[in-house]
């Protein structure tokens, strides 16, 4: 199971997050969101995939942040459909399709996607695209009946690898474990010890 951290933004506070060698690193190219990155990424440990999160964007800008960034994947949280993935598997990235989750949730939305992105990311629904900072009753994901390996996301936090650890145990698909704003300082800035000690206790 890999390690994704999401919404990078201080230089400095990336270096720092990316010596704990994360699997993944998330950064947000909306600007509606606090942690919208307009900064360079610095050079980083070539083994972790540099991910985008774009909601709604156009296939032009999109490309013009994989190669200004050199990302190497590629994650969609707005109304984009599959053709969209289909494209931007064109352009040699990973393609992940975030789905916002809550009680009347069809899993069976995400058919239409399952051969066109390497990977979903199941996160919570709320009043923005993303997880809005709580977690959605994971127990929906029993109705999870595809083999698409997915990303569990939303609100997760340090109080949360137990329950973690039980549904790993399901044989669920998961592909990753994202986490973002329950590990930060402020928003952007991540809490080095706080994410260490979670990878240490969850991934040991």
């Amino acid at each position: 199971m890999k390690f994704k951290i999401c919404g990078m933004l201080i230089p400095e506070n990336i270096i720092k997050v990316s010596e704990l060698n994360p699997d993944y690193l998330g950064f947000i190219f909306w600007k509606k969101s606090p942690r919208y990155f307009k900064n360079r990424i610095p050079t980083l440990n070539k083994k972790i995939k540099l991910t985008g999160i774009f909601v709604d964007e156009t296939l032009d800008e999109i490309k013009k942040q994989i190669k200004i960034h050199k990302l190497n994947a590629v994650q969609l949280h707005g109304n984009e459909g599959p053709l969209i993935c289909e494209k931007i598997k064109m352009f040699g990235v990973e393609c992940i399709k975030a789905f916002s989750i809550n009680k009347d949730f069809n899993f069976n939305q995400v058919k239409n996607y399952e051969n066109v992105c390497d990977y979903f990311l199941f996160d919570t629904k709320g009043k923005l695209p993303g997880g809005n900072s709580f977690k959605f009753d994971w127990r929906l994901l029993e109705n999870y009946d595809f083999s698409k390996p997915f990303i569990l996301s939303g609100g997760i936090s340090i109080k949360d690898i137990s329950e973690i650890k039980e549904i790993i145990k399901s044989n669920l698909p998961i592909h990753a474990i994202d986490v973002n704003s329950k590990f930060e300082i402020r928003p952007g800035k991540k809490n080095i010890e706080l994410l260490k000690n979670f990878k240490l206790n969850l991934f040991k």
